[in-house]
């Protein structure tokens, strides 16, 4: 190929921290390309700046607000005239977002290689924005980075060719070892927000499936409040938005709200915090580092094996909910046996492998395609 550069397709925060690294390991042949998803400078320029990333190539503005189908059609018309202007060697998208799909759709049509990085993961739920996003992304994927051996069995059972197919480890360990403040700066956070290590808790909600359901969303806050622990919520957009919409202004006040935090920040409360309680899926990941007891508040989940490892919880709104809340935080033993826990998303290599894969097949002469970073033969999976 004549192109030297790997172009990342990004849009969101989470995909920031979780191709970091692999920016990082590629140095001037990663080619940053930001969509324009998440708009607010709390959750994007901090970020890059965190993470000492290159200034991106901007692709649009006001994109972030607008209803689904129209977001994603025009990142895809968008990001076409990006990659036909400058073809790079192969597109890289990170997860499930909206950004991640048209990423995939727009260079598979331009006859770009995509690579997946966090391929094959399924809650196998309809109603998922994100599920619909991963399926558009498999078929037109020609390299898929799997974080673990579940993730790569549901893509061999989806006809995924077995060599299109590596298990690299999730790159979020990594992000979060190198993210997470030393003890001492960690402590000083959770003092600044007023609250001890070990006598709070540390919440998220933002999904779609939590924030457009008025009822839902009053029921995790109020949920949420008559705890006897002070609970630390720090509001995404969305999130603020539908408080001030459904009025629930209330029940979010006895809550300890707070404005949304860079990762470092995040990090070092959740790891000192009794419990997370969450419906974020990188925090299903993080939790597993950090060796925190997490509540995952949603109706399914395409991490199980945080849940397997017994890091996590699914719990809907409602009496699931309060019993998760109070099975777990009468678990005085839980932080100890947590501690001696691996992580089921691997030991820190997943960014070396990524970028490994992306050099052997991409940047370098040789064949299209290589060896499994893991064989996957020996895991029994083909």
């Amino acid at each position: 190929m004549s192109s030297t550069d790997i172009a990342l397709v990004l849009g969101t925060r989470p995909e920031i921290v979780k191709l970091a690294g692999v920016a990082r390991l590629l140095g001037p042949r990663a080619r940053i390309v930001w969509s324009g998803q998440h708009w607010d400078p709390a959750l994007t320029t901090a970020f890059f700046a965190q993470y000492g990333l290159p200034r991106p190539h901007h692709l649009l503005n006001g994109v972030g607000g607008e209803p689904r189908g129209r977001q994603m059609g025009r990142m895809v018309s968008a990001l076409s005239d990006h990659l036909a202007a400058r073809p790079p060697a192969a597109v890289v998208v990170q997860g499930d977002t909206n950004t991640a799909a048209a990423g995939a759709l727009a260079a598979h049509c331009a006859g770009i290689p995509v690579v997946h990085v966090e391929a094959g993961l399924r809650s196998f739920d309809p109603d998922m924005p994100e599920e619909a996003n991963r399926r558009l992304i498999a078929p037109l994927a020609d390299l898929h980075c799997a974080p673990t051996a579940t993730a790569a069995a549901h893509l061999l059972r989806e006809g995924i060719d077995a060599d299109r197919v590596i298990i690299t480890g999730n790159t979020v360990v990594e992000a979060t070892l190198e993210t997470l403040p030393a003890e001492p700066e960690a402590r000083r956070i959770v003092a600044e927000h007023a609250v001890i290590p070990g006598g709070y808790l540390l919440a998220t909600i933002h999904r779609p499936e939590n924030t457009d359901d008025a009822a839902r969303l009053a029921q995790i806050l109020d949920q949420l409040a008559a705890l006897d622990l002070p609970v630390l919520l720090p509001l995404h957009p969305r999130t603020r938005a539908a408080v001030e919409a459904f009025g629930l202004r209330r029940p979010s006040a006895r809550l300890r709200r707070i404005e949304p935090l860079d990762h470092a920040g995040f990090l070092a409360l959740a790891r000192h915090c009794r419990l997370l309680v969450s419906d974020s899926g990188g925090v299903q990941e993080e939790c597993t580092v950090l060796k925190r007891p997490l509540v995952v508040v949603r109706n399914s989940t395409e991490r199980p094996e945080a849940v397997r490892a017994g890091f996590a919880r699914l719990a809907r709104p409602g009496h699931e909910l309060a019993r998760a809340l109070r099975e777990l935080l009468a678990d005085e033993a839980a932080a100890e046996r947590l501690a001696r826990l691996p992580s089921p998303y691997g030991s820190g290599q997943a960014s070396a492998e990524i970028v490994a894969a992306l050099r052997d097949r991409y940047l370098s002469p040789g064949p299209a395609v290589g060896q499994p970073a893991l064989p996957l033969a020996e895991l029994g999976l083909v």
